[in-house]
């Protein structure tokens, strides 16, 4: 459970501005490299012990940003005790640089270091996170996660353009990491911390924004495990890319958002035009916990440009024909309370060695029916595509792009996508344990 004197911890902690976190910035093609390696931080900031954490270049939650068009060259160079890949979650970019070890690519050893090189092919907000089957809770929940930001070539025209990486730690009382167990059963829950940080940091990141003014926040669930609701206070909040794409521009429901681990938001949000008036990201977890507080400050801005939508992204096909679709019933089942019952897809554990859910030709249309018979909302990604939530009777469309999905428990939705990019990829839990038990499978495009 995250406490109240967790939160009152956090709210007492004012965070360093977001040009001084590490970033690597991409240009030119020029190689960034992230050193993964073990340090010793204190997560939360009134701890009398520090955390054994890992870190990307000494830093937690580091942002690599490179222009719409421009070649990444990373090189991953694993300093830690675990063998480690990166996946590249939400980018549609080519197989081998998928980064899911064990299936796309040989894992990272101890003391070895791989090169990513890829042009991301559509423009948005993304998440860097290890994917080894099998080995991937440790190293996320130690804190090796991080954002990749593809700029667009005309961006909205904003006051500030804040990436916002939220994660949960699991912490013992003196501040320590708790440990790492195996877990008894085969179907874990997942792990879920006791602290919130965001940016790595405690808490909620205080950011000074003129009056009337508008900013970008960039906001990404990085938490093995925990699932919440956001919600934005005092101010005015308008969606413009869901999971990196763009969409129509809307308002959230009763000015909250679901943010399942893995899921990401562009947000314009507007501020109040009184000097000193505080607005407000909140996690609706427990009371409350404040994410991040804007405080309307300096030089009134007199004049904001209309609200628009992202210009769309014509990669992503007008239309799906779902009379003509490959159809397949995905069958998730599991729990964590009857002993010797692990999570399964369609009946068994995940294994490259066995074949794929489907194998499809290039441009084939696919309708997934993702079948969760389970007492636990299920959050599914799929790799290397963009995926559309189907209406509950099949004829039609949410307006906007997934790559990952919240299956509610004991329901069944259904995703449709054209199997446009060849390979093998997986379509997985984004909750860590439950993707190290086996909750995944693949799909393959030829």
């Amino acid at each position: 459970m995250i406490t109240r004197r967790a939160v009152t911890a956090g709210l007492a902690t004012t965070l360093l501005p977001l040009s001084l976190q590490v970033r690597a910035q991409g240009s030119g093609g020029s190689e960034q490299i992230l050193t993964a390696k073990p340090n010793r931080l204190k997560i939360r900031p009134d701890a009398a012990a520090e955390a054994d954490i890992w870190t990307f270049n000494g830093s937690l939650s580091p942002v690599v940003r490179v222009k719409h068009g421009t070649e990444l060259k990373l090189r991953l160079e694993n300093e830690t005790a675990l063998p480690l890949s990166l996946h590249f979650h939400g980018v549609r970019g080519a197989n081998a640089m998928d980064g899911a070890g064990g299936l796309t690519q040989e894992p990272v050893a101890t003391g070895k270091s791989h090169e990513y090189r890829l042009t991301p092919p559509d423009a948005g907000t993304f998440l860097i996170r290890p994917c080894v089957l099998g080995g991937s809770a440790e190293p996320m929940e130690r804190g090796l996660s991080a954002l990749l930001i593809v700029e667009e070539p005309e961006p909205p025209q904003v006051d500030q353009d804040l990436a916002l990486l939220v994660d949960d730690w699991r912490l013992n009382e003196d501040g320590s990491l708790a440990p790492f167990e195996k877990p008894p059963e085969p179907a874990p829950a997942g792990r879920l911390g006791s602290w919130l940080s965001i940016n790595g940091k405690a808490t909620p990141q205080r950011v000074a924004a003129p009056p009337n003014g508008r900013l970008r926040l960039r906001l990404a669930n990085a938490c093995n495990a925990r699932t919440m609701r956001l919600r934005f206070d005092g101010m005015k909040a308008y969606v413009i890319a869901v999971d990196g794409q763009p969409t129509s521009t809307f308002e959230p429901l009763k000015a909250s958002l679901p943010f399942a681990p893995g899921t990401r938001y562009d947000l314009l949000v507007d501020l109040v035009s009184e000097s000193g008036a505080t607005s407000a990201v909140t996690a609706l977890i427990g009371d409350g916990i404040p994410l991040v507080e804007i405080a309307a400050a300096g030089e009134k801005r007199q004049e904001r440009p209309a609200v628009a939508p992202l210009p769309p992204n014509l990669k992503l096909p007008d239309a799906i024909k779902l009379q003509n679709a490959n159809r397949k019933d995905v069958v998730i089942k599991g729990d964590p309370k009857v002993p010797n019952v692990p999570w399964t897809i369609n009946g068994a554990v995940g294994n490259p060695s066995e074949p794929p859910l489907v194998k499809v030709k290039r441009g084939t249309p696919v309708v997934l029916a993702l079948k969760n018979e389970t007492a636990f909302v299920q959050p599914i990604h799929l790799h290397g595509h963009s995926f559309r939530l189907l209406h509950p009777l099949d004829d039609g469309w949410e307006p906007y792009w997934l790559d990952t999905v919240q299956v509610p428990e004991n329901k069944t939705i259904r995703i449709a996508f054209v199997a446009d990019n060849p390979g093998k990829w997986l379509l997985a839990s984004t909750v860590m344990e439950r993707f190290d038990a086996g909750l995944w499978t693949w799909i393959e495009v030829t």
